[in-house]
């Protein structure tokens, strides 16, 4: 374990046990999404599992990152990859145990890491007991009342109760058939459907999801993201409403959507957060909820709700210096209005990895993914350059950041998988019209020369990884200067030994013309080139740059590349 990661245990676990209002480690933390079947298979079977992730643990601690996120490995059919939970309290066997759970958690906490478990409360999988009782029980039945069932409309009911269409293609209703092979009611589903949504006005259902809270709580999880936080509460008589053509999947485009943040989910929200009070160690909510405007998201993180929400707003901002200027100005604004920090993204497991989504060139909505035959196709060299430059002007914003597995290593969304090799829901339920988001889902690479890049010790994956992941894998990157692996190192060192995270911003006008970000956090100054020439490189020792070499060749006369940032000491 390299010095940095020493210090990071020591700084991270100094907190657990001790509520410091204002001081919480969230505010500042550097979370790292883990998508566990792709992150490390250890059983070799081809899906990562948790113990992989806890082989792997040494390499996030030296990475520099204060908590992981892991992405649901509850007990599922895995239709939506484990979005689909059949059991919330047990571990799926596909990842293990829940002793491996145990000792994976454990270990983390000995490395000075936090961990973040995913929470579904909008929908279970058609699996889960309490959907197979309400299938077998009558309408109007308490079994029934946990979930959205209503009636047909039309003379026989054949008509869905409203023309709400699937995040994932397709209509959000599914027809039952009674026991006597009739036709029945219809259920909602606002993704697949083998994921039937809860009807969160049922108290039952709020119960139940605390049992769920206390049950990973008392295992001492440092908290959880919450899955379509913005989704649970639907608005009363349940409106038709047709979304715009090119809006994406999941809201953040569109206002007054009816199952999309509805007020009644704040008082969800509030109960959760006065659960999670009573237990030490300062533990932590994050809502995936997608929002038109950062001012609508901060709702979600008022002082007695959720604790961050994924700026999304920002995460769908294109390569742009004024725009880049906008939504970080706002969100520095709106956040700390609320007490809450920024929470900055700009990946995740839902969306195109940014080393291809900055170098687009034509539209990509949310959700519909990347294929060979998607239009703009991303330049690979421009995009990696983009995504480092992004990442470096990230990594140096107040507040907290995610990252996702894999964007250390530069990796791009992988285009060209085979049509019988997708899995994504979205691909089966548009008939192939949308890719959906297999691409960002590829196992990472470890080990250049080993069987699957070392992320299963036989070779399996699956999905097929690319054979540019060779070049990419992490002992690849390893030790060398220009990798983006040592870039990322030395931005999450650099990023605590100058307290950046509980720092502040002040924009700097360098009179280096519209295409350039400039501002300073502390006394770290901030340069980004936006543009399509390079412009005059500020004078100071530079500290990171996402271009290798910069500060080797930096003096008089030096520029900024395009698409480059750099971390300069103040004067």
């Amino acid at each position: 374990m390299t010095s940095s990661s020493v210090d990071t245990a020591a700084s991270t676990l100094a907190l657990i046990g001790i509520s410091r209002p204002g001081a919480e480690w969230w505010r500042t933390a550097v979370i790292y999404q883990i998508y566990p079947r792709s992150f490390a298979d250890a059983s070799g079977d081809g899906i990562g599992d948790l113990a992989g992730i806890t082989s792997r643990l040494g390499d996030l601690a030296d990475l520099g990152v204060d908590a992981v996120w892991l992405s649901p490995f509850f007990r599922s059919p895995q239709k939506d990859a484990g979005y689909d939970v059949s059991d919330y309290c047990d571990v799926d066997p596909l990842f293990g145990t829940l002793a491996d759970f145990d000792t994976m958690l454990a270990e983390a906490h000995d490395s000075g890491i936090r961990v973040i478990v995913d929470l579904v409360p909008n929908h279970s999988s058609d699996q889960h007991a309490w959907f197979q009782q309400a299938l077998a029980a009558e309408p109007g039945s308490p079994e029934r009342a946990r979930y959205i069932f209503r009636d047909g409309k039309g003379e026989n009911g054949d008509e869905a109760p409203n023309n709400w269409e699937s995040v994932f293609g397709g209509p959000a209703w599914t027809r039952t058939t009674n026991t006597d092979g009739t036709p029945g009611q219809w259920y909602l589903h606002l993704f697949d459907s083998t994921q039937p949504d809860f009807d969160w006005s049922n108290p039952e259902v709020g119960d139940e999801f605390e049992r769920i809270l206390r049950f990973w709580l008392d295992r001492g999880v440092d908290g959880f993201r919450v899955d379509v936080a913005h989704g649970l509460v639907k608005s009363d008589g349940l409106p038709d409403f047709v979304p715009a053509e090119d809006a994406g999947s999941m809201g953040g485009d569109s206002l007054d959507v009816p199952y999309w943040g509805q007020e009644g989910v704040h008082d969800i929200y509030r109960r959760w957060n006065r659960i999670l009070a009573e237990y030490e160690g300062d533990r932590a909510l994050c809502a995936e909820a997608w929002l038109p405007t950062v001012d609508e998201t901060a709702l979600w993180v008022r002082q007695d709700e959720m604790h961050q929400a994924f700026n999304f707003p920002y995460l769908q901002t294109e390569w742009d210096a004024d725009h880049l200027t906008e939504v970080i100005s706002e969100s520095l604004r709106a956040f700390p209005a609320v007490g809450a920090p920024a929470t900055w993204v700009l990946s995740n497991h839902d969306v195109v990895r940014h080393a291809s989504r900055l170098a687009l060139t034509a539209e990509n909505p949310q959700g519909h993914g990347l294929g060979p035959d998607s239009p703009g196709q991303p330049d690979p060299v421009v995009g990696l350059a983009r995504a480092r430059a992004a990442t470096t002007l990230m990594l140096a914003l107040p507040g907290s950041a995610y990252l996702y597995q894999g964007e250390e290593l530069g990796l791009p969304e992988v285009v060209h998988l085979p049509d019988d090799a997708r899995q994504d829901p979205t691909w089966f339920r548009t008939d192939g019209e949308r890719y959906g988001r297999d691409g960002c889902r590829v196992p990472i690479p470890w080990e250049a020369d080993a069987p699957g890049y070392g992320f299963s010790p036989t070779g399996a994956s699956w999905l097929p990884q690319p054979e540019e992941w060779h070049g990419l894998a992490r002992s690849a990157q390893d030790g060398d200067p220009a990798s983006t692996l040592t870039l990322y190192r030395e931005l999450l060192a650099a990023r605590r030994r100058h307290d950046l995270g509980t720092g502040s911003l002040e924009w700097v006008d360098l009179q280096l013309g519209d295409d350039v970000v400039a501002f300073r956090n502390g006394d770290v100054l901030v340069v980004a080139n936006t543009g399509t020439d390079a412009v005059a490189l500020p004078a100071g020792e530079i500290l990171v740059s996402s271009v290798a070499g910069l500060a080797e060749r930096a003096g008089g006369g030096s520029e900024l590349p395009v698409d480059a940032a750099v971390w300069i000491r103040a004067s």
